[in-house]
Order: structure tokens, then C-alpha cells, then sequence
């Protein structure tokens, strides 16, 4: 018997700033602290359900270094994961909560959430797609070979050298995927 072939397809998404509203200081894009400051954009709900539509798993990868920096606590972002969870149709979220660049092979813009994802839900990467608004976030699924979408939020930070698309939203996005 031979191997099967990986025949999901996936839309790895990033949270803040990609599904909620980042919270922005000095042209910087942050995280919310707790449920209470959790903002879920306008439209993600239906770009979701459009991805859902065309059978793409909906895996949500996202760095969360303020908890190995020790300035959140990890059962903070579950809970925010919890709420995103019970409101939007996510099939899974993977986390990195490192705080520092050359920790571990997970926080992007290194590409371990996104094979740890391929891997554990068998999905082809190369007929997948990931969303952005940062180019940690673009960098990591160039790597792995998917195409990539950046929401351009207007950061005040270094921008992505190549992406596949520019959008304004996920809505957007999900015109062009879905």
C-alpha cells in the first residue's frame, strides 16, 4: 500500500490584526489582553464561512510572545482563543508563546506552526493559503510554499518583500480565495 495523498487544503490565518483588531501603539501592531478587548473584525465571520464553502480547514497560527516574555498569562490567551473558538468556524489554533527570536523553530517568521498544522490535519501546503498583516507572517508561508495574502494595516514596521496578494481585509481576501 502506498501513501495517500494529502488532499485537504487549508487557510492558515493569523489573529491579530488578520481576525481581530490588534491594538495599535506608535504605528505598532499588539495583541488584546484579555475576552474584554477582543474585537473581531466586520465581515470575518462571513470571509470564514466563504473559505468553509470552498472546503478549506480554517487553522489559526499565531505568535504570542508576551507570555514567554512573562507579560501575559497563557490561561488570558486561551481564553481569547476559547472566545474566537465558540464565535468563528476555526478547525484549530496553533500558538507559539516564545518571546524570543531563536527560541524554537515555531515562532514566525520560522515555518514550524504551519508544517506542525500540515502535518497533524494532512494538508498541502502548496494548494493552501495563508493570511497576514505582518511580515513575520508572509515570510513563514512563502517558506513552506503557500500562497500568500498580506492585509495591509498601514504598520509603522518593515513590510513583506513578496506576498501573492494586498488586501485591505479578510473580507477581500475571501473574494479572492473563496
Amino acid at each position: 500500500m502506498g501513501v495517500s495523498p494529502l488532499t485537504k487544503r487549508a487557510v492558515f490565518l493569523d489573529r491579530d490584526g488578520v481576525i481581530n483588531r490588534a491594538i495599535v501603539k506608535d504605528g505598532k501592531p499588539f495583541p488584546p489582553k484579555s475576552p474584554s478587548e477582543l474585537e473581531i473584525f466586520p465581515g470575518v465571520s462571513d470571509a470564514l464561512q466563504l473559505f468553509k464553502k470552498a472546503d478549506f480547514l480554517l487553522i489559526v497560527v499565531t505568535n504570542q510572545p508576551d507570555v514567554g516574555r512573562g507579560k501575559l498569562k497563557k490561561e488570558m490567551v486561551d481564553a481569547i482563543h476559547t472566545e474566537l473558538k465558540s464565535k468563528l468556524p476555526l478547525d484549530d489554533i496553533y500558538t507559539c508563546f516564545h518571546g524570543q527570536d531563536g527560541e524554537c523553530n515555531c515562532r514566525k517568521p520560522l515555518p514550524g506552526l504551519l508544517l506542525q498544522a500540515a502535518r497533524e490535519n494532512d494538508i498541502d501546503i502548496g494548494k493552501s493559503y495563508l493570511i497576514g498583516d505582518r511580515w513575520r507572517d508572509i515570510d513563514a508561508g512563502n517558506t513552506v510554499g503557500c500562497s500568500t495574502v498580506f492585509i495591509d494595516r498601514g504598520y509603522q514596521e518593515k513590510q513583506p518583500d513578496h506576498f501573492n496578494y494586498r488586501v485591505n481585509s479578510l473580507t477581500e481576501a475571501g473574494v479572492i480565495i473563496g
